[in-house]
């Protein structure tokens, strides 16, 4: 288990460590922060300052080792547009996503669970059609799609919620559906695959010789089995959620860690993209590190 342990703790830093470099590079390829930090009155002579102060005369190799230096000690630099450091800005919005894409993980469960169970059950009936359906869907809508019509209808229209920023329960309720929606119809479909081998196991056979209820059989018994998969891929799925609320955070205006990297590129802020995306790559790797281990753990296979 040790060995497996490690083995993913330095593919993770492996991917730490790329991930800065092709970010490093990428944002450097949308042009100068001066044309957009600066006012356009401003001289040749205080444009040229200003590149020499944030070190942008360097060579990039140079640039990235100090970025590397300094972050390796918890520095990831200063925003260029508002002098605030990177780590705190960062800091200051990441709670807000990671409460919104939690809540988004329960409502996708709390829809998705019953639906795949109630496929699984009545295969080949109207709750299987359903199902499908609605795991058709799940896979076809885009979320800036469905934001977008969710906007339109209980905002606009009916006038229920708001349709951007952050507020009380309500602003929550809107991103957290799309961000639910995103991986809903993968949990459907897992979970109706998973239900049928269970429900055909000789557990189950033995559970309705003893006269138990068939709800008592498909709920806890069937269940408990069918949701080992569904859990790990879950786990897998929380760290997409978590990187896919940029999308989400931008038409509903939710100023979390993804608005965040959004403006961050807009005005051409190297250090807090950098620290933006590092952080979104360090927690997507910390889940993905926790889950490989709870694996091992449950399943001796993975572990030898």
């Amino acid at each position: 288990m040790l060995r497996v342990a490690l083995s993913r703790l330095l593919q993770g830093l492996l991917t730490l460590l790329m991930t800065s470099v092709i970010v490093f590079v990428l944002a450097r390829t949308s042009g100068s922060p001066v044309d957009l930090v600066l006012p356009s009155e401003a001289t040749a002579a205080e444009r040229q300052a200003y590149i020499e102060r944030n070190g942008l005369d360097r060579p990039l190799p140079v640039q990235y080792g100090v970025f590397l230096v300094n972050a390796l000690q918890g520095d990831f630099g200063t925003s260029l547009r508002t002098r605030q450091p990177a780590l705190d800005l960062v800091m200051s919005r990441l709670g807000r996503t990671l409460a919104l894409a939690t809540l988004g993980l329960v409502i996708a469960l709390v829809v998705s669970v019953p639906i795949g169970v109630l496929s699984a059950t009545h295969r080949e009936g109207a709750w299987d059609r359903v199902g499908q359906g609605f795991a058709l869907l799940g896979q076809s809508i885009p979320s800036f799609l469905l934001g977008i019509v969710l906007i339109l209808v209980f905002s606009i229209h009916l006038r229920w919620l708001p349709s951007s920023g952050i507020g009380d329960w309500r602003n929550y309720i809107l991103p957290a559906v799309v961000l639910g929606w995103s991986i809903s119809a993968g949990i459907v479909r897992l979970l109706r695959s998973s239900m049928l081998e269970a429900l055909g196991a000789e557990f189950v056979k033995l559970a309705r010789s003893k006269g138990l209820s068939e709800a008592t059989v498909v709920w806890k018994h069937g269940l408990r089995n069918a949701l080992i998969p569904v859990l790990t891929f879950v786990g897998f799925m929380y760290g997409v959620i978590i990187a896919s609320a940029v999308v989400v955070e931008v038409v509903f205006g939710w100023p979390g860690l993804g608005y965040l990297a959004y403006e961050s590129t807009l005005w051409r802020d190297f250090p807090v993209l950098q620290c933006a995306v590092l952080v979104y790559t360090a927690i997507i790797v910390s889940i993905n590190f926790l889950v490989d281990l709870g694996y091992g753990i449950a399943d001796p296979r993975v572990r030898t």
